[in-house]
């Protein structure tokens, strides 16, 4: 039995497909469509999907969207109505694609699709929670959903047992912990719905000065975690902008220019929102144990991106274990979707071994033989060296170790926003210089933002205060004190910006301003190659380390093909591009032919 989810028309637009309750394939439309974020219907990712599954959509037997087109409808109209006439522009903009195609979803799906059997349409919340638990290595736990805003639910929280989730209870819009994060990315200067993260790895270098003054101001927040918004600050009900003058009166000024130098009051608001946000997501998962009884947790939402909370939750929270959702946001809806019509409309049941997930790493998107990547390259007279199984871990980890930035391409893509050793650039993470010459000369971005360390499983508690496994890179952990260095008089007066070139750790590289890291915890059976290459590393260095990163630049999606890959690899100051076994220097690469048809079209701007 076949069944296709499908997220879209808001942001991160995916497909998945799942088969008798295995997920076959799974991928945002971005991937294909070289448009970060794209929400647009994902016609390439259902493609994709289909071939995968070596069927076509007509062989389909349930297709899921991950949302209730009409009840999203309803909470936008009334909230209009609520405000107006405020917000007329607002609304006039929103109501011809509602009136055109949303409303119609499901005759625009057959029609797409060319599929005539059933549609169904699970609620926004009830697709993060299912996506959740039930690819969750749990038999059995409670699920928390928190991010923008869905139909009406911003958060939500129940059980899941067996082959059923069950909501139990949920906060309403405008009330959200998403939206509140995304008024204050959008207040820094950052891009709503995708500059999160951003905020987050901003707030280590400021103080939170602000705190209080949201918790006076902008959010009351009960001891259950329960919370309401105080909207006299806010302009996303039915504005275009996402806070008003009231909150720039309340903080100071005006939002910080896209673009412009971030100061450290932009640091500070970060910092502030950042805890405000990890309390909120502390009590509610104190009192989603209380409710439930449950000893496991399961995250998705936008909000389970949040890392640092996070792993706060896992050291600090009530729950034995934790599970997060690697495709969190709005892509993975699809894959919710998908799984909600498996188990809770087809009533299929479901077993877990308890300590395995069913995301195969999250490694769902597409893959490319060595014979494809050899007829790429040799098709445009691109120069490599064809390196052995047993050659290419020593040759790459020989490299690293002097200091060159390597693109790394193997496998299947990753599923979800994080490159987890399919599509990454790796980099050596005792490199002192390696961070800001990464984030400039590579990334072309901000040079606050800090990287994230991949270690081998086994190794993870030798270098981070963490014992589990953290294979999605969901999870903030501290450098162990062991690994630190200790900062002298003059560095402990440092601020803001200028404590980033202190070096703090044996890995300065991946080891934030607070001695955190992002970890991603790689183990041979998850990832066999890039697993070799970081035991090959260590045996040669002495370190199970490696820095890794998305292999994009700023402002584009993860790449997806061989010819994306060397696109941006040629576009940056990467030294060396692994596609599978294939090794290219850039001082053997011809410079970029601007004639070349396929090239052409890939640009910056």
């Amino acid at each position: 039995m076949n069944i296709l989810g499908i997220s879209a028309f808001y942001h991160d637009s995916a497909a998945c497909l799942i088969r008798d309750g295995k997920v076959l394939a799974a991928a945002q439309e971005e991937r294909f469509t070289r448009k970060k974020h794209d929400f647009s219907f994902p016609t390439r990712a259902i493609d994709f999907c289909l071939k995968q599954g070596g069927i076509s959509a007509a062989e389909l037997d349930v297709v899921a969207f991950y949302d209730k087109p009409f009840l999203k409808f309803e909470r936008i109209l009334e909230t209009y109505l609520a405000y107006a006439p405020h917000g007329i522009l607002s609304f006039l903009q929103a109501m011809p694609l509602w009136i055109k195609q949303k409303l119609w979803m499901k005759d625009y799906i057959q029609e797409e699709l060319d599929f005539k059997g059933k549609v169904i349409f699970p609620e926004h919340h009830q697709s993060h929670a299912a996506s959740a638990f039930f690819p969750s290595p749990f038999q059995e736990a409670a699920f928390l959903t928190m991010d923008g805003v869905g139909e009406w639910a911003t958060t939500s929280f129940g059980t899941g047992k067996d082959n059923k989730i069950t909501i139990e209870a949920e906060i309403r819009f405008p009330h959200s912990l998403g939206l509140l994060y995304s008024a204050f990315t959008y207040y820094t200067g950052f891009k709503v719905n995708s500059g999160e993260y951003k905020v987050m790895g901003l707030a280590p270098y400021g103080r939170p000065l602000y705190k209080d003054l949201i918790l006076k101001e902008l959010i009351d927040l009960k001891e259950d975690g329960s919370f309401k918004l105080n909207m006299k600050y806010f302009d996303y009900c039915a504005g275009l902008r996402m806070t008003n003058g009231h909150f720039h009166e309340l903080f100071g000024g005006p939002p910080r220019k896209p673009e412009s130098r971030v100061t450290q009051r932009e640091m500070d608001l970060a910092r502030s929102v950042q805890e405000v946000t990890e309390e909120v997501m502390l009590r509610i998962a104190r009192h989603v144990h209380k409710t439930t009884g449950q000893k496991y947790l399961c995250l998705a939402g936008g909000v389970a991106l949040n890392c640092v909370g996070n792993g706060r939750l896992l050291r600090e929270g009530p729950f034995e274990n934790i599970w997060i959702q690697p495709a969190s946001g709005d892509a993975g809806g699809a894959l919710g979707a998908a799984y909600f019509a498996w188990h809770q409309y087809l009533e299929k049941p479901r077993a877990t071994d308890g300590k395995t997930d069913s995301m195969r790493g999250s490694f769902l998107g597409p893959d490319y033989s060595g014979e494809e990547i050899r007829v790429f390259l040799e098709k445009h007279g691109i120069p490599f060296t064809l390196l052995k199984d047993e050659e290419l871990a020593g040759t790459v980890a020989d490299l690293l170790a002097k200091e060159k930035v390597i693109g790394w391409f193997q496998g299947a893509m990753e599923f979800g926003p994080r490159a987890l050793g399919g599509r990454s650039i790796l980099g050596d993470p005792r490199s002192p210089k390696m961070q800001e010459q990464m984030n400039l000369k590579i990334k072309f971005r901000e040079s606050f933002r800090p990287f994230a360390p991949s270690v081998a499983a086994e190794k993870v508690s030798d270098y981070f205060e963490m014992t589990g496994e953290s294979p999605y890179m969901l999870l903030v952990a501290p450098v162990k004190k062991e690994r630190r260095r200790e900062m002298t008089a003059e560095e402990m007066k440092l601020e803001g910006i200028e404590l980033l070139n202190v070096k703090r750790s044996e890995i300065p590289a991946v080891t934030h301003v607070d001695y955190s890291a992002r970890v991603q915890t790689i183990t041979a059976s998850q990832h066999p190659r890039f697993y070799d290459l970081l035991r090959k590393f260590d045996e040669k260095q002495e370190c199970p380390v490696l820095i890794n990163t998305s292999f994009n630049v700023r402002g584009e999606p993860i790449v997806c093909t061989p010819e994306d890959a060397y696109r941006c690899f040629m576009r940056t100051h990467m030294d060396y591009l692994v596609l599978g076994n294939f090794l290219l220097e850039k001082e053997r690469q011809k410079p970029l032919d601007k004639d070349t048809n396929w090239m052409k079209e890939f640009e910056l701007d």
